[in-house]
């Protein structure tokens, strides 16, 4: 059976032969330590691309560098910026293209690749390479709405408190994270919210426009799924997409565990999103909300699966509009 270093290698020697200089200019933005990449595969992947287009290929070498390297190919008039890495590295060059008229896109290079599904790019790297290639041929950005929290841009959501807190402790786990994927986000979960919400959770309000809702968290959309759980999508609430303008999410509003089956059912379940639970507060067709501390503790948070720290107050917007993406 070919091997994908196999069947790069030939998508290149093919598209070497057959396509016409390159005339658009690339920059492919590398996460090295992102959980289904190699040395080899990065090499191949560029050496493809370098069909179709004029590639400057980058490692990333710390925390913040994907936005730096993004900032300034949107300062140099670089026509696309690949986000090669998980959905941490696109959130990290999304920041760096926010407001520019640079599109961005992607290769799955992580455990979910969130972003990459829902621009319709393959999750399989070689696939995502030629379809990568193949636009070339019609090139078409477009322009999607970018959300942000606490002034950090999120492409597709973000989270106040239970979410944040499984990131959180995922992250602090890397190899675990890379080796067991959605199965170690499944026991992340279940642990967390045993020792953290269960006997103590957080107090949180929720400002939505004139209504104000209590819970314990708080999970905003700015596109749709919230996430994926394998190859099922989570649903959290109906409303949210990447050309609305607006915010959806849902607020859970107590942390018991008999509500966790039902609302993991809903959760996962065709049709059945988790905002029609008779314990999660449903909302959309918001263009800026508040969720605040009621009891003094820093809320944790996160942004497109990455953990951002805790604040007692998160504050989301959404600029319409505010990203070009190719896809």
């Amino acid at each position: 059976m070919p091997t994908p270093v196999d069947a790069l290698e030939r998508l290149a020697e093919a598209h070497a032969l057959a396509a016409p200089p390159p005339t658009r200019r690339m920059l492919v933005v590398v996460n090295p330590y992102a959980s289904t990449t190699s040395d080899r595969l990065r090499h191949l992947v560029v050496y493809a691309l370098q069909g179709r287009y004029d590639v400057q290929a980058v490692d990333t070498s710390h925390p913040g560098h994907a936005t730096e390297l993004a900032r300034d190919a949107a300062r140099d008039g670089v026509d696309v910026v690949v986000a090669f890495g998980g959905d941490g590295t696109v959130n990290e060059v999304a920041n760096g293209l926010a407001g520019s008229s640079v599109a961005l896109t992607c290769l799955p290079g992580g455990a979910t690749n969130v972003f990459c599904r829902m621009l319709g790019i393959p999750t399989d790297v070689v696939d995502a390479t030629e379809h990568l290639l193949h636009l070339a041929d019609g090139w078409a950005p477009r322009r999607v709405d970018l959300a942000a929290l606490n002034g950090r841009h999120f492409c597709f959501s973000a989270g106040v408190g239970l979410d944040a807190s499984v990131v959180r402790r995922v992250d602090q786990h890397p190899h675990l994270k890379s080796r067991l994927g959605a199965w170690y986000f499944t026991a992340a979960a279940i642990s967390t919210f045993s020792r953290r919400y269960l006997r103590n959770p957080p107090e949180l309000e929720a400002i939505l426009g004139e209504e104000r809702v209590r819970g314990v968290s708080a999970m905003v959309q700015n596109g749709t799924p919230y996430t994926y759980f394998l190859e099922r999508a989570v649903a959290l609430t109906d409303g949210a997409g990447l050309g609305t303008g607006t915010l959806a999410g849902v607020v859970l509003q107590r942390a018991r565990a008999r509500d966790m089956p039902t609302l993991a059912w809903r959760a996962l379940g065709p049709g059945r999103p988790a905002a029609r639970h008779r314990r999660v507060h449903g909302f959309a067709g918001l263009s800026e909300l508040t969720v605040a501390s009621l009891d003094e503790r820093p809320l944790p948070l996160q942004v497109d699966g990455d953990y951002v720290g805790e604040e007692r107050e998160a504050r989301f917007s959404v600029t319409p509009a505010g990203l070009a993406v190719v896809g």
